[in-house]
């Protein structure tokens, strides 16, 4: 497939960061997960990785007493995030920052939590799973969501998408073994609903795309973008049982120091995910 050109990057973000988030979830799910991080302090440090325009920051905002360093590489959706923060009044515990979530520079063992919906696969999982190890204070919580293959053998236009987005994608089977090879304690995981994909990310997407549409009516280019883009909630429509977004749960253990798990960690990576995800987050 040709490189994506810069006016399909364009018309992409004008579709994104105009949606309340950009990928699946909920408010319920969100808290779900919460709930499984028992022992978290009354007022946690936490890092929201690849946060996109915030929707699910405003909720951990909502849901906690911490504070929120929260990153993104796109300097667009952080500055909509920053504006939304100072609109409610939370600029003081939210600190919104373009960031690469490979290199986050955050001091190491400084968070009790890091979030992460839909987005760590960007730099592959594995890889995902060592840099938040290494960012976690021992007995620190890490939440995730990832995409997994629920069904074997997916009809062709679903595989040729996954293949584009998350070639290595895999089971959750797959995901566990990389968090037990990365040092950490796997404390619950669930299948978000199908609520979650359609509430705040596809309907939001489609009604956007439909704007664009019009706007962009005399534009045969912009058009064929927006038609591309426009077949991912179809796919889901037609075929989401074949796939799905599990929520993860893990735990670095209480005593474990990040030297002592590093030959593993490396191991681990090795044998579970040789290539990083793709660029786009779904």
């Amino acid at each position: 497939m040709n490189k994506p050109t810069p006016l399909f990057w364009k018309v992409f973000f004008g579709v994104y960061e105009a949606l309340p988030r950009q990928g699946p979830g909920n408010r319920a799910c969100a808290a779900r997960a919460l709930g499984l991080c028992r022992e978290l302090p009354p007022s946690p440090a936490i890092l929201d990785l690849g946060c996109g325009v915030g929707g699910q920051t405003i909720q951990l905002a909502e849901l906690t007493s911490g504070s929120i360093v929260a990153i993104d590489s796109h300097a667009p959706s952080i500055e909509r995030l920053k504006a939304t923060l100072a609109a409610r009044g939370l600029s003081q515990r939210v600190q919104a920052q373009v960031g690469d979530m490979a290199h986050p520079e955050q001091p190491p063992e400084s968070f009790d939590l890091i979030w992460s919906e839909g987005a760590l696969y960007n730099i592959g999982i594995g890889n995902a799973l060592r840099v938040c190890h290494g960012l976690l204070r021992p007995g620190g919580y890490l939440a995730f969501t990832d995409a997994v293959w629920r069904k074997e053998d997916p009809p062709p236009e679903v595989e040729a998408s996954f293949d584009l987005d998350y070639p290595t994608m895999g089971w959750v089977e797959d995901v566990l073994i990389a968090i037990e090879s990365c040092g950490f304690e796997q404390l619950g995981h669930f299948t978000l609903p199908d609520d979650a994909w359609w509430s705040d990310f596809y309907t939001p997407m489609e009604h956007r795309i439909d704007e664009l549409r019009v706007k962009y009516a005399n534009d045969a280019e912009v058009s064929s973008i927006l038609d591309q883009l426009a077949q991912e909630p179809k796919l889901h429509r037609r075929f989401s049982d074949y796939y799905a977004y599990e929520f993860f749960v893990v735990r670095r253990h209480q005593e474990q120091a990040h030297t002592q798990t590093q030959p593993a960690m490396n191991e681990g990576l090795e044998q579970q995910h040789a290539g990083d995800g793709a660029a786009r987050r779904r």
